[in-house]
């Protein structure tokens, strides 16, 4: 089991034993490996792969690198969501409590973002107060409580992949399906859950460009998922112009609470419904996407998925006036709209330069210590196909700088795209795997 003797065997093209794959998890768990030899090792999986069974070895181990908490006194199936990310993926935030008031406990552990991607826990923080560093035991008794816990990763679940994932960051070992796989999976299948469904994205504002990419990244964490014996479920959603129409934390968090009152975006109702349906399906309620779908507008329409959005707010410390009067979330000093220069359609919003105009407003974090504005960002967004006139709004910058403000609105004008006729997108959800 030394180091040097792992890394020449996966050097060479060879499959590593479940013993060899947990002596490196290990080494980078205790730090009996040293930063160097982990790279190393990263780098030859990069370039050699990894087989099916090396895989579902690297998330059990990476997995059993820390706690695996325990749920089974809570009742019911219980039912993650993960989103590989995206411009103005706000989905969690909704979603959750619909699930949830649908009769399916929901355990969500989320993460911050990073880049061009926003962070669930990065929303969650715009709300005053909102707290998302539970321990691990009062995680549990919430989930037991509310149904629902919205937090971070704890530094006992899992905390390989927290050396592994900051080491692939630096070496350009990122985008490498197996490794994904473990560092995705280890989190959720620590967490407690029975089942999960993946929104696995594909596009411009993704991290997987391609549809074919998207597929296969799907198509390995549904096969690694069930290797753990959990019931996983994938769709693969467009993501070539941001979701709704707000990008930014504050914002999002009230576009959130306009789906649980019935008034979100299309788009983003129609992502978060379908998302919604197979959690159900999963988590025995209902029998199939149509009866799932019913079930979900029903809690919406009567005002249940709203409740259990202020229950959830209240149990972690937030101030649950936010889900009646969002005006309590931050607000930006200074708005400044862009306009369309001309009647005619919306042929084009690039999601990924939507993003970096609001990471130049303190949206997001271009390194991991960055520290974000909850308040700013782009709102009011237009979708393509619209008709416009000119004059008419394309979008709002939310800012509190007049200089980030300046530029972020010159980067927006560059994103967005008025032509004579409307332009067209992928379909939205493209494919159910699993």
């Amino acid at each position: 089991m030394f180091p040097q003797h792992i890394i020449a065997k996966k050097r060479d093209g060879h499959a590593l034993t479940r013993e060899e794959i947990g002596a490196f998890v290990r080494g980078a768990t205790d730090g009996s490996w040293a930063d160097y030899q982990l790279s190393a090792l990263l780098m030859a999986i990069f370039l050699r792969g990894m087989t099916p069974e090396e895989t579902a070895h690297y998330t059990e181990a990476m997995m059993r690198s820390g706690t695996v908490a325990d749920l089974s006194a809570v009742p019911g199936i219980k039912v993650d969501k993960h989103s590989t990310g995206g411009v103005g993926d706000k989905l969690s935030i909704p979603l959750a409590p619909m699930v949830v008031a649908c009769g399916v406990p929901v355990p969500m552990i989320s993460g911050r973002g990073l880049g061009h991607s926003g962070g669930t826990l990065d929303k969650l923080e715009s709300i005053p107060g909102f707290r998302t560093d539970l321990s691990l035991d009062a995680y549990r008794a919430q989930v037991a409580r509310v149904g629902c816990a919205l937090i971070g990763q704890t530094k006992d679940l899992a905390p390989s992949d927290k050396k592994l994932y900051a080491l692939r960051d630096v070496t350009a070992t990122v985008e490498c399906i197996p490794l994904i796989c473990g560092s995705i999976l280890s989190k959720k299948l620590a967490e407690g859950i029975d089942a999960l469904v993946l929104d696995v994205k594909f596009g411009r504002g993704a991290f997987m460009k391609t549809k074919a990419d998207a597929r296969q990244l799907a198509e390995a964490l549904v096969r690694v998922g069930k290797a753990g014996g959990k019931k996983v479920r994938a769709l693969l959603t467009a993501m070539e112009q941001p979701l709704g129409r707000t990008v930014g934390n504050a914002l999002e968090v009230a576009e959130s609470i306009a789906c649980l009152r019935g008034e979100g975006p299309a788009d983003v109702m129609e992502v978060t419904y379908a998302l919604g349906a197979q959690m159900l399906i999963l988590g025995g309620v209902a029998a199939d996407v149509a009866e799932a779908e019913a079930k979900l507008q029903a809690v919406v329409a009567d005002g249940q998925a709203l409740e259990k959005f202020r229950q959830i707010i209240a149990a972690q410390g937030g101030d649950a006036r936010v889900a009646d009067e969002p005006e309590h979330l931050p607000q930006a000093r200074i708005r400044v709209t862009l306009t369309a220069p001309a009647d005619g359609h919306v042929t084009d919003v690039d999601a990924m330069g939507v993003a970096l105009a609001a990471l130049r407003l303190g949206a997001g974090r271009a390194r991991a210590e960055d520290k974000i504005d909850p308040a700013v960002g782009v709102g009011s967004l237009v979708k393509i196909g619209e008709r416009v006139t000119a004059g008419a709004p394309l979008g709002v910058i939310h800012a509190n700088d007049e200089g980030a403000a300046t530029e972020a609105k010159a980067m927006l004008a560059k994103a967005i795209t008025v032509g004579e006729r409307p332009g067209s997108t992928p379909r939205l959800i493209d494919e159910v795997i699993g």
